[in-house]
């Protein structure tokens, strides 16, 4: 046994598990790419700066969660802990905003990392799958968005989880609705530390879980009731936009989320299954962050879906993925000549897009079978010396147990066919 294991908090994906994975993460991608959604890479490190303006100083994530360390040169960089920082800062830097063509729609796939109090559901190193549309001020946008992240959940199979939209109004109305939370909060017994945050960003009370803040929290101002025209209109566009698609949603006014960045539409993808931890996913609109890292106005939205938390919602639904076996034919020599012959016959296979894999080792011809059974593949190919001097391959049904001589020569294209 290895002396070492995995850091605390964080999970090594490994067969068979992991193909689900795979899976989940195709299934929540697959509607962005016909959505005209391009793919984007960021490195898996930042410098601190970009989080602490854009994601915000207050924030559980900069001021606890976030792993920070300095380079030999005096960088200081942090691990991501979230994505829509990263990717608007390479769409700055790439210059994707001038090219003409807004939004600049792009997604995205990778390992983001918080120090946190590890549980189920939550991890110190965990997977997402984002999206963002960069440049334009659109509600048809924020349901879109909203549309396709419903449209993936579903593909899944999932069926228990809810929507929570809400609307964190503007620079026009919210300074008024600050200042109204405010004068309430101050009014409640809260900790020191939550009283600093009063004065920081009040809206960040509104999202703590602790059920004595909660209690305290029922008679709180709302802020849909100090929304300017202007943002109730917009999000009443939201909501008509989604309805008319037939995605339901429930109105949760208290919905704040735990980054600084978000403006007007902000929602979450909640599944009651996963206990504490019931977010699956969540995002809105930032229409102020580009300016607050340095770039030009840029209107955008998008959200990040949890690869973890959604392979946990389809374990409490009991879904199982209908996931193909790695392998759809397994190719066992008997003999030396076997092998080699049996080893350009699994090339061409492969190269004809047929899963395949050879019994490697030597292993006897019971050994061999039983690695056939374990990989899942649905026939086998067993050869020795005889059936190589007739040019043939013992062709063996794994499911029906039926065994056929085909020639060598007919080998691929009889598979193909079979397998469909």
């Amino acid at each position: 046994m290895s002396t070492f294991k995995a850091p605390k908090g964080t999970y090594d994906l490994t067969p068979p598990d992991s193909a689900t994975f795979l899976a989940v993460r195709e299934a929540l991608a697959a509607p962005l790419r016909i959505a005209g959604y391009g793919y984007i890479e960021t490195p898996g490190f930042e410098n601190v700066e970009l989080f602490a303006r854009g994601v915000g100083e207050s924030t559980d994530i900069v001021t606890k969660e976030m792993y920070t360390l300095t380079t030999k040169g005096g960088d200081e960089l942090a691990l991501r802990p979230e994505g829509t920082a990263s990717v608007l800062r390479a769409t700055l830097e790439a210059g994707l905003h001038k090219a003409g063509n807004l939004p600049v729609k792009l997604w995205y796939s990778g390992s983001y990392y918080r120090y946190e109090r590890p549980q189920k559901g939550r991890y110190r190193h965990f997977s997402q799958i984002g999206a963002e549309a960069i440049g334009t001020e659109d509600p048809a946008l924020d349901a879109e968005l909203i549309l396709l992240a419903d449209q993936a959940y579903r593909s899944l199979g999932l069926r228990d989880f809810r929507i929570l939209l809400n609307s964190l109004g503007d620079s026009e109305c919210r300074p008024a609705y600050r200042t109204a939370l405010q004068d309430f909060l101050r009014g409640l017994d809260l900790d020191e530390e939550t009283r600093r945050r009063i004065d920081i960003n009040p809206l960040r009370v509104l999202d703590d879980k602790r059920p004595d803040v909660q209690k305290q929290l029922v008679d709180a101002p709302l802020l849909r009731d100090h929304l300017c025209d202007a943002c109730r209109a917009y999000h009443a566009e939201v909501r008509a936009l989604l309805t008319a698609q037939g995605v339901a949603f429930e109105d949760d006014a208290k919905l704040v989320r735990g980054l600084d960045y978000y403006t007007r539409t902000t929602f979450e993808f909640v599944h009651d299954g996963l206990g504490s931890q019931s977010a699956v996913g969540g995002g809105g609109r930032y229409d102020g962050l580009s300016e607050m890292i340095g770039g030009p106005a840029l209107p955008s939205v998008g959200w990040a879906l949890g690869v973890d938390r959604t392979v946990l919602a389809l374990e409490a639904e009991g879904v199982t993925l209908d996931i193909p076996p790695a392998t759809s034919v397994y190719a066992v020599p008997l003999g030396e000549q076997a092998r080699t012959v049996l080893f350009g016959v699994v090339a061409e296979l492969r190269r004809a897009g047929v899963a395949t894999d050879l019994a490697y080792g030597g292993r006897s011809v019971k050994a061999a079978m039983k690695g056939a059974h374990r990989s899942g593949a649905r026939f086998t190919l067993v050869a020795g010396e005889r059936d190589l001097a007739e040019g043939v391959v013992q062709l063996k049904d794994m499911e029906s147990g039926a065994q056929e001589p085909v020639a060598l020569a007919a080998v691929t294209d009889t598979l193909r066919s079979r397998l469909g």
